[in-house]
């Protein structure tokens, strides 16, 4: 079983976790950067989302008695052109996780690992919740223009991305910050 097509990818995920993690740091300080508080906050927030979820994947992998290796990181994108481009790129990052966790659930499947499905159920649902905040993020930003005081009001004010991991989420080793 150690070397089922699904626990290779179950075990790279801990890695785009984690690449997802310092991409968020990385949004997050650019726009502490720019003076925009509320979407740094947001962005901030989100990179331990992602720290969480790499960290629910090692855990599952330990509570199953199966081998866990932390990879090392890839490059992170620290300079944008203009608001719209952080904002693009997370949803783009929420995209492409998507595709990487409906890969694991195919295999999973497809392998007959019916523990792998149940959990992977929860993050099939949080990457549409994701994938629509960020989304939702992008358009109001594209309305906005260079009006960056609503954007900043709206951020606030909707607390996008601010429910924290939901009570069904799976527990992270070493505890979800």
């Amino acid at each position: 079983m150690t070397d089922s097509r699904y626990l290779q990818l179950l075990r790279e995920q801990i890695g785009h976790e984690f690449d997802a993690h310092q991409q968020y740091v990385a949004i997050a300080v650019w726009f502490d950067g720019q003076d925009l508080p509320q979407l740094a906050r947001h962005y901030y927030r989100q990179a331990i989302e992602e720290r969480n979820h790499a960290l629910m994947i090692v855990r599952y992998l330990l509570d199953r008695g199966l081998q866990v290796e932390i990879p090392a990181g890839g490059p992170v994108r620290n300079d944008f052109a203009s608001v719209l481009d952080p904002i693009s790129l997370a949803l783009a990052q929420e995209q492409q996780v998507t595709e990487q966790i409906e890969a694991i659930f195919r295999a999973a499947r497809e392998e007959g690992d019916a523990l792998g499905e149940q959990f992977l159920l929860w993050f099939l649902k949080e990457q549409v919740e994701e994938v629509a905040s960020a989304t939702t993020l992008r358009t109001v930003a594209t309305r906005a223009g260079d009006n960056l005081f609503d954007l900043e009001n709206y951020v606030a004010r909707e607390q996008v991305g601010d429910g924290g991991e939901s009570a069904d989420a799976p527990a992270a080793a070493g505890g979800a910050l």
